[in-house]
């Protein structure tokens, strides 16, 4: 018998199949080794009949169903005599029929006999309905035991991800093949570490994933593999967090009056959290390493003042902070706060400026030149304190008399490189604060921003007003948007604001770094349904001239001028505008008192902590707000599920965890960030919680024993692979 290796050629246990090119180019599987780590997704009982719903017409189904009738018929094709074998098939749910076609009399009989009365099989097919009746459309089937095609199938049928051409049954026989012939396998968990952390040997593990004879069996190959994924991981990230408490950071000890005089000119108290919170930055602040935090928080659940009294105490040291914003309309919108908040505390060195004040200098890429240079020139002399700026603070020409923090708000929309082209600009590693107002729920803050610290602001500050969502179901109500425009009108009547939210543009142009929401369904498949959505510019002119007419309307999306950004949100601030047309740009760090009501139109076109963060925007004064959420989304499909879950809570954990079922932890970790899927194989960050957390404990009981893991080559050698690919990209998103 031939030996292979998991370096093998895939074509090693394929030969001549044509099978082997659809593994290749369908699913990128080159090495025998990569076919074994091609794990099942779920598993399908082959003594139980599927539990099947409401089919869809035209989906793929795959289905375990018992014949209950199989008949051979004739049909004249032109001339020839042509064989038609009927199966009838079925489930916990509808019955099927399935019609195989041959034009001989032998072939059809041995597919009636392969599907004998009472034999049961895995059968796959298109759905249609035919004469009122659900059939399966080009039918393939696997028969189980008992007279069936196969008598050594186990107990529990692997269900693997596929690709076009390629069924179940290709890929159990070819996985049975490498499990037999494989040889050299290697276990990156030594057997003292197995026996530590009580898993099995990988080759125990592969066969019982590929072949369990029951869930527990299929559980424990999981096991295994899940925990060896967890703690490469955690040990990637633990090894990074020592490395970071290593690095020299200058302590920031405060010193100066500015802080001080901050907190007495507040007009309002700071919440228990924000308290808490801000003891704990001002120790790490004086610390000799630097700092590196991930603050959470709700929308309106003061961040900011958070971070501008971290901000403060740098300057108090004779530092200067950076805060890094993803977009120049929350630049411009942090920047005018921030000055508010400080007063005269924020024109240092200016006439009428306190004694103790510093400048807040604002940078973004569209400014005039002569603005550039003059707020270019107090960040190298260090007369700002402060800068707030867009991506242009990463330009080479920028540079820091002493950079001794930066923050960042709103994480996710920068990558790698663009936090360390910052970072690399202060003389020595700076302190980093990182913030998000999008709720993370624990186990993604272990595994995405596995290398900081975490703090969660949970308490609104006094005068956060109650936001109640509805679902706008237009696909069961299309006249219902009449009323909406109606509500709009008697908000403005009221002497309040309104959003009015789209996902475009215009008609044929997406929003910068917008694409069409993704429904996935259970067996993973993303379908995108084409209708013509929403367009800020189409909208304000349909609206201007009809249902809103005589109202103050204006339109804001990321491709109009910078300045005409800045004089529209100025005007919305200041009441002058009745209704603001916008895309997504207003999605986070607007702050406007007197907007009370959102209408997102195709709201099923945004993700849940998206929608959770838009209707943020509203209720901010005081004020009870309404979050109207327009669809053509049908009830039971994904994307209506992800609406009514917005519309069920305000809970923005909750809702993340809603948001990260459904889009799969692909986007979670970064995929459409950094241009790759994500590097989990096997671990799901909600269902394996207690195994993240048991590696993550693992992992620094392993490094404080043996921080270069000499005494584990084959973890070691995981590790640094994914230390030194790009994958680790994911995890240096913090």
């Amino acid at each position: 018998m031939v030996s292979i290796t998991p370096e093998s050629p895939v074509a090693s246990v394929f030969g001549r199949s044509p099978k082997r090119k659809l593994v290749e180019e369908g699913l990128g599987i080159h090495t025998v080794g990569e076919l074994l780590r091609h794990f099942p997704r779920r598993y399908v009982q082959t003594k139980e009949l599927s539990e099947v719903g409401t089919p869809e017409v035209g989906q793929l189904l795959s289905v375990v169903g018992e014949v209950t009738s199989s008949t051979v018929k004739t049909f004249q094709r032109g001339r020839k005599l042509q064989y038609r074998t009927e199966v009838r098939i079925r489930t916990n749910g509808p019955s099927f029929s399935l019609s195989f076609f041959t034009p001989h009399a032998g072939q059809a009989s041995s597919y009636a006999e392969q599907m004998p009365l009472g034999s049961r099989g895995l059968f796959t097919g298109k759905t249609k309905i035919f004469n009122g009746s659900w059939q399966l459309e080009q039918p393939h089937h696997l028969m189980f035991g008992d007279g069936g095609e196969d008598q050594s199938l186990s107990k529990l049928l692997p269900v693997y991800p596929l690709t076009n051409r390629l069924y179940v049954w290709d890929l159990i026989k070819v996985i049975r093949v490498a499990l037999d012939l494989v040889t050299d396998v290697p276990d990156v968990l030594t057997p003292a570490l197995r026996e530590r952390y009580d898993v099995l040997d990988v080759m125990t593990a592969l066969r019982l994933v590929h072949g369990p004879d029951d869930y527990a069996q299929a559980g424990a190959g999981q096991r295994r593999f899940r925990f060896e994924e967890a703690l490469v991981l955690q040990l990637v990230l633990a090894r990074r967090r020592a490395a970071q408490r290593a690095l020299g950071a200058q302590a920031r000890t405060g010193g100066g009056g500015l802080l001080a005089a901050f907190d007495e000119r507040l007009p309002f108290d700071l919440t228990a959290g924000q308290g808490e919170i801000g003891e704990v930055l001002e120790t790490e602040l004086a610390q000799a390493h630097p700092m590196n935090r991930l603050l959470q928080g709700e929308v309106g659940s003061g961040k900011t003042v958070v971070a501008l009294r971290a901000m403060l105490r740098v300057v108090d040291s004779g530092g200067q902070a950076a805060l890094l914003a993803p977009t120049e309309v929350l630049a411009q919108q942090h920047h005018r706060s921030i000055s508010a908040m400080l007063g005269d505390l924020a024109q240092g060195g200016m006439l009428g400026g306190a004694a103790d004040g510093t400048t807040v200098a604002l940078l973004t890429g569209s400014m005039p030149k002569a603005a550039k240079d003059e707020a270019l020139s107090m960040l190298s002399s260090g007369d700002a304190g402060i800068v707030i700026g867009t991506h242009a603070l990463l330009e080479e020409s920028v540079t820091f008399a002493d950079l001794g923090l930066v923050v960042v708000d709103e994480q996710h929309r920068f990558g790698v490189k663009q936090r360390a082209a910052l970072t690399g600009k202060a003389g020595t590693p700076p302190h980093v604060l990182v913030m998000t107002a999008t709720p993370i729920p624990r186990t993604v803050a272990m595994t995405v921003f596995g290398d900081l610290e975490t703090s969660v602001l949970t308490e609104l500050p006094a005068g956060r007003a109650p936001i109640q969502t509805n679902v706008v179901p237009l696909v069961d109500q299309p006249q219902w948007i009449s009323r909406v425009w109606e509500r709009v009108r008697e908000e403005v009547a009221k002497g309040h604001q309104v959003y009015v939210v789209c996902p475009r543009i215009s008609g044929d142009t997406l929003e910068e770094g917008e694409s069409d929401q993704l429904d996935v369904d259970e067996d993973g498949e993303v379908t995108t349904k084409k209708v013509p959505l929403a367009a800020v510019e189409d909208l304000h002119e349909e609206l201007s001239g009809g249902e809103l007419q005589g109202l103050r309307t204006a339109v804001l999306h990321g491709r109009l001028p910078a300045d005409q950004k800045e004089r529209t949100m100025r005007a919305f601030a200041a009441g002058q505008v009745d209704v603001l047309i916008s895309t997504t740009v207003i999605e986070v760090g607007v702050d406007v008192h007197n907007a009370t009501t959102m209408v997102l139109l195709d709201a099923d076109r945004f993700g849940v902590s998206q929608l959770h963060q838009l209707r943020g925007r509203v209720g901010r004064g005081g004020l009870p707000g309404l979050c109207l959420l327009v669809s053509r989304a049908e009830a039971g499909t994904p994307a209506r599920e992800r609406l009514d879950a917005v519309a069920s809570t305000t809970d923005g954990f909750e809702l993340s965890r809603v948001d990260l079922e459904q889009r799969r932890e692909g986007d979670v970790l970064g995929a459409n960030q950094s241009g790759f899927r994500s590097s989990l194989v096997t671990l799901r960050v909600l269902r394996d919680e207690k195994t993240i957390l048991r590696a993550r404990e693992a992992a620094d009981e392993l490094l404080r024993e043996d921080a270069d893991l000499s005494a584990y080559p084959g973890l070691a050698a995981a590790v640094a692979d994914i230390e030194a690919s790009q994958h680790s990209e994911y995890v240096d998103k913090s």
